[in-house]
């Protein structure tokens, strides 16, 4: 059986003929492939079907995901199939890859409860039909939960070596760091290598996608798909997306960004994109919105206060894809009131007394930005809070008259999710 052939040149380099990896190479999705040109050569002639597993850890993805989103999403535009893999048997397991301690073990219920909730995310991102292109959703837990553990260990196990598996970074991480790393944990990988196996013989997939901490375990997957079932099969890895100031991407100072409205509300998910660095907006106006490149390239040459409206484009078409075109029209509408200092629906407000001066840890609570006074003075100290966009330096800061603009407002944020208004009385 020959080698995997992977690829170590860069992806914007690489002249791509068909327009699935064309699209994921020029919006930068890529970070490594297998074998790209013969995968290249399959999706010029023919239609690819593809997926990436998600586990059901929560009833919502999160920013975090979003690339892997957009991937099958950028597939299914080019005219291939995606398949959206959630993991009801693993999440049983628990992924280790970057994690230093063990997941919480969630019950089937709470799986199932998740895995609904996921559901309705995809929907606003792929079209699911009965199409050849239609995306399918599919649970491993049909496939995982009937194995018998003796036959599994005969006819899988026995292709996967202790030596490389030791050598994978979710099994260093902790290994390194004398962290404990259970069996049950040690077998995910196996298990996510048949899940490929699975999926090649029941819909004829032949592409495996993830972020690159997946790269070692989609490899055991491609040549567990070779050796027993003698089929061509391809991985392919998107980077790992840090910010212009290395932090990583979607995390903020009051926790995850959610994709579902039930945990984020859509003007809330709005700000974090209007928020974008400078440096990023280029790059994740590639990533994360349908724009054509060349109105791309045209915002990311915009300088000063003019690279304002293109963070305003950035978030409104994040915010169309994720909530649907009325709740990006109201985010945005939302945000022109509370920057002009009219009434803004959605907003908490708070009317502040002539003459009052107000400490800003109870107006964060009183606002209903943090649970307690103790949290809100975390947030402050970890830089997470800013009156009028500027970073508030201390707990004991107060807000007064003084801090209100020409047309009596003040505007609060707390992370890059959590605004307010403060008007006069």
């Amino acid at each position: 059986m020959p080698p995997i052939r992977s690829s170590s040149i860069p992806a914007a380099v690489i002249e791509h003929k068909s327009d699935f990896l064309r699209t994921l190479a020029e919006r930068g999705y890529i970070h490594q492939q297998t074998d790209a040109a013969r995968l290249d050569e399959l999706a010029l002639s023919s239609i690819v079907t593809a997926y990436i597993g998600f586990d059901a850890t929560a009833d919502s993805l999160h920013v975090g995901s979003l690339v892997q989103i957009m991937l099958l999403r950028h597939l299914q535009q080019t005219g291939h199939r995606p398949i959206v893999l959630m993991g009801g048997g693993t999440t049983k397991v628990g992924d280790p890859s970057g994690r230093d301690e063990t997941r919480q073990l969630l019950t089937d219920d709470q799986i199932n409860a998740n895995i609904a909730g996921i559901r309705e995310i995809f929907g606003h991102y792929l079209r699911f039909d009965d199409s050849p292109t239609g995306a399918l959703m599919v649970n491993n837990d049909d496939w995982l939960s009937g194995l018998q553990y003796i036959p599994f260990l005969r006819d899988i196990g026995r292709h996967f070596s202790i030596n490389r598996m030791l050598t994978m970074d979710s099994v260093k991480l902790r290994l390194d760091r004398e962290q404990p790393l259970t069996f049950l944990e040690f077998n995910y990988m196996i298990l996510q290598g048949y899940d490929f196996v699975e999926l090649n013989k029941r819909y004829s997939c032949t592409l495996q996608m993830g972020g690159s901490d997946q790269w070692g375990n989609i490899l055991q997957g491609v040549e567990l798909g070779r050796r027993v079932r003698e089929q061509e099969l391809f991985g392919l890895t998107s980077p790992l997306i840090t910010t212009a100031s290395g932090a990583k991407m979607g995390k903020t100072a009051s926790g995850a960004v959610w994709l579902n409205a039930k945990r984020l509300s859509a003007y809330d998910y709005w700000q974090f994109w209007r928020n974008t660095e400078d440096g990023d907006v280029g790059r994740f106006l590639r990533m994360f919105t349908d724009l054509p490149m060349a109105e791309i390239a045209r915002l990311e040459q915009l300088q000063g206060a003019d690279i304002n409206e293109a963070k305003k484009i950035l978030a409104t078409e994040a915010t169309r894809l994720c909530h649907g075109d009325a709740a990006a029209r109201g985010a945005l509408e939302t945000a022109a009131k509370a920057f002009t200092g009219a009434a803004a629906d959605g907003l908490p407000t708070m009317t502040l007394g002539s003459g009052a001066q107000i400490l800003i840890v109870d107006v964060i609570v009183a606002l209903g930005m943090a649970a307690s006074k103790g949290e809100a003075r975390r947030l402050i100290v970890q830089g997470g809070v800013k009156l009028n966009d500027q970073p508030v330096q201390s707990a004991t800061a107060r807000v007064s008259g003084a801090d209100l603009d020409g047309q009596g407002m003040a505007r609060l944020a707390v992370g890059k999710k959590r605004h307010g208004l403060i008007k006069g009385g």
